[in-house]
């Protein structure tokens, strides 16, 4: 089982920024079998250029769920799954902290398809997600 990740955030320090949006859909092997998509409220202002780049603006999320109001979700969903993310590293690192600072271990086998894409995908100038399913034609909504 694939517990495929993305997070946005409140910049790019996982010890002192805060997750802003959690999406993650569990694959089989086969097909998506569970997914969940929320905003977080990250009980702090969101930097502007964040805002800028990501879409999500303060008042947007300050009625949405604090983290440890999603944790027991997070975690049910992702049992028995790797942790997959386009730069694993980023998003694994928020979530285990984030997790920490409840007095929990969070802990998953990771891919990154990143490194995956570079190893399977040779040869593209950028790697960043937005420039590599452009490159093959994906559309993302």
């Amino acid at each position: 089982m694939f517990a495929i990740i993305d997070i946005e955030t409140t910049g790019g320090n996982s010890r002192n920024d805060r997750i802003t949006e959690i999406a993650i859909f569990v694959h089989d092997g086969q097909k998506v079998v569970a997914e969940f998509d929320s905003l977080i409220n990250p009980e702090c202002k969101i930097p502007y250029y964040i805002s800028e780049l990501t879409g999500i603006y303060d008042h947007m999320v300050a009625s949405a769920p604090k983290f440890y109001q999603v944790a027991k979700k997070i975690v049910e969903l992702t049992e028995g799954c790797t942790f997959v993310a386009h730069n694993a590293k980023f998003d694994y690192n928020f979530i285990r902290n984030e997790f920490k600072s409840l007095g929990f271990e969070y802990s998953k086998p990771t891919l990154c398809t990143v490194q995956l894409s570079r190893k399977l995908l040779p040869g593209h100038a950028s790697y960043s997600l937005g420039k590599l399913t452009k490159d093959l034609g994906i559309a993302l909504n």
